[in-house]
């Protein structure tokens, strides 16, 4: 486990990092691996109060157990030995089990939607409800999430217990009965394993089923916070560094400028106008929640972290894809290097003010790549199988925008 490090005079630092599905954890390495590329003094491996939610929690977690930026850098594009790949059918397994407990009750069903239509036809509309019962309550299995966690957390120096960390380490989900937060790791909570915290955390409604845990379904948290940033700063947290991936795209400046086609949301269906609606709503509830916290905890200071609502890559990657992880990870990394240096009139004076500086010098690399940093050539990042992926995620595109 990671030793945390009291170098700052007695500062404590904060983590918070929100979700957006598997595409949000890849962009949130990138922009970590940049912060700590750029920030003197900064560790991610020693920070004071972590706090995940969804995607986030995944990525928190990982830190949390001594799993460096550059390791989870590395890991998205080249398998590290001693430890499990990273594995599309790990996230994206289709729920085979509940679709096949529900799927055996649609005869009966069926049968006695038919004999009601015939006895009663104006109750018809009622009786189709009751076939909601055979949906399925996720597309995928999230079990495979938590065995991978738990695996990841056995090996020598990590632990799958909250109460064995270093650091404090919260994952938040929300209880879908209630409508009420469960932080676990807090007195209460802390005896759930951490793996099967986070897959609660990141069980996405409709996506993922929800997670039974102590008589209390849990779903993904941000269901009820986009950050759940209150959380480090209750904690006592001198300075919060929160990356948020997911925010509107602004399509309409897209289509001005000509990167991207008039009536791109329509183009690309549902799934993109439901995505877009999502975005707004958690995003707009961030900023006020952001504003609160500034009333609430005066004293504390807080840095977010988030694209550029111009970054259309990020906003029209196929989200059930790990092809395409590169270039969204190299984003990530890019896009917190420039919003840095655009703030860093701000970020600067804060950062001393923590004990930490902020090297101007590294920022000014503007060819610098994420992958400069953490051992891989462009050999091993942009091979012949990656090309053949990218051509691939590029066609998917091309063919869903017409």
């Amino acid at each position: 486990m990671a030793t945390a490090r009291r170098g700052r005079r007695g500062h404590r630092l904060g983590l918070a990092l929100a979700g957006g599905g598997a595409e949000g954890a890849v962009y949130e390495i990138g922009a970590l691996r940049a912060l700590e590329e750029v920030v003197e003094g900064l560790d991610l491996n020693a920070v004071d109060v972590y706090v995940g939610v969804s995607a986030g929690a995944f990525v928190a977690a990982a830190l949390a157990n001594g799993k460096t930026t550059s390791e989870l850098v590395r890991g998205l594009v080249k398998r590290v030995p001693g430890e499990n790949p990273y594995d599309a059918w790990t996230f994206f397994t289709p729920a085979y089990g509940d679709w096949l407990r529900r799927g055996v009750r649609v005869p009966a069903l069926a049968g006695d939607l038919l004999l009601q239509g015939l006895r009663e036809p104006w109750t018809v509309t009622r009786s189709l409800l009751g076939l909601s019962g055979i949906l399925p309550l996720g597309l995928f299995d999230n079990e495979p999430i938590r065995r991978f966690l738990a695996r990841a957390f056995s090996r020598p120096g990590r632990t799958d217990d909250f109460r064995q960390l270093d650091q404090k380490l919260f994952v938040v989900a929300a209880d879908l009965e209630a409508g009420v937060p469960i932080v676990f790791g807090r007195d209460g909570w802390d005896h759930i394993p951490i793996s099967t915290a986070v897959q609660a955390s990141t069980a996405v409604p409709g996506v993922y089923s929800p997670v039974e845990i102590e008589g209390r379904l849990c779903v993904d948290g941000v269901l009820l916070k986009t950050v759940h940033a209150s959380v480090a700063l209750e904690e006592g947290a001198d300075l919060l560094l929160c990356v948020n991936p997911l925010v509107p795209v602004d399509v309409a400046a897209g289509e001005k400028r000509g990167a991207l086609r008039p009536g791109s949301l329509v183009r690309y269906g549902l799934p993109a106008i439901m995505s877009q609606t999502f975005r707004t709503l958690i995003h707009s509830r961030m900023v006020v929640g952001m504003a609160r916290y500034r009333n609430r905890f005066p004293r504390a200071d807080v840095a977010l972290f988030e694209p550029d609502r111009d970054e259309y890559r990020l906003f029209f990657s196929n989200v059930f894809s790990f092809r395409a992880r590169r270039e969204i990870c190299e984003i990530g990394y890019r896009a917190t290097r420039r919003d840095i240096w655009r703030r860093r009139a701000l970020l600067g004076p804060m950062f001393r003010r923590h004990g930490l500086r902020l090297q101007e010098a590294r920022l000014r690399d503007l060819d610098r790549s994420v992958w400069d940093g953490v051992g891989l050539g462009h050999a091993e990042t942009g091979g012949v199988s990656t090309q053949l992926a990218d051509a691939l995620t590029r066609l998917e595109a091309s063919l869903a925008t017409r």
